[in-house]
């Protein structure tokens, strides 16, 4: 680890990167005692772990001592100072009471639910305008189009009884359902 420290103090990212991987699960071991439980949900201790890599390498000129033990312990110094920042940050911050929060795990009392079915105002007038859009385009077609596309698709009546009714064959039926199906989308897509 002297090496990796000479070599970083040149200004090699490669070796203090490596120097600092070493003492990782020194500083996890440590951040998981030092974080209170309450916050491991909002952080997790190789979160602080990370900002504590990132300020060292910003501060590392600053870094006075050796490999080891001073290293160690420089480390260990930042990270306590991001435990208490992030603990000050979401425990005495007047906006946020921790106590109050309550988790949305199964056995909680308080479950999330989703927002009741329906339509939002939003998806009420974009069906209406789409509505408007089929009307108009249905209006455009043939009379015989039209009447085959209502009868299926708004009244629900099988290819049998609309054979009955335009004395037709039922294969008849669907190749001219099917072409002004095909026609009413070659309308709609005029029209975007």
């Amino acid at each position: 680890m002297a090496d990796w420290l000479a070599t970083a103090r040149t200004g090699s990212a490669d070796a203090l990167g490596r120097l600092l991987e070493a003492y990782r699960r020194y500083l996890l071991d440590v951040a998981n005692a030092e974080l209170d439980t309450v916050l491991q949900a909002k952080a997790g201790a190789s979160d602080l772990v990370q900002e504590t890599f990132l300020e060292a390498q910003r501060i590392f000129d600053r870094f006075g001592g050796g490999a080891g033990a001073d290293l160690r312990a420089w480390l260990r110094a930042i990270l306590l100072n991001k435990v208490a920042t992030f603990t000050r940050h979401y425990r005495d911050t007047a906006k946020r009471h921790l106590g109050k929060e309550v988790g949305l795990d199964a056995g909680s009392d308080l479950q999330f639910h989703p927002p009741a079915p329906g339509d939002s105002p939003s998806n009420l007038v974009h069906r209406a305008e789409q509505a408007e859009l089929v009307t108009a385009a249905l209006e455009r077609l043939p009379e015989q189009y039209r009447q085959i596309i209502i009868w299926r698709q708004l009244e629900g009546l099988p290819f049998e009884d609309m054979a009955a009714r335009l004395q037709r064959s039922v294969d008849a039926v669907r190749k001219l359902w099917w072409r002004a199906i095909q026609q009413l989308q070659k309308e709609l897509q005029k029209r975007e």
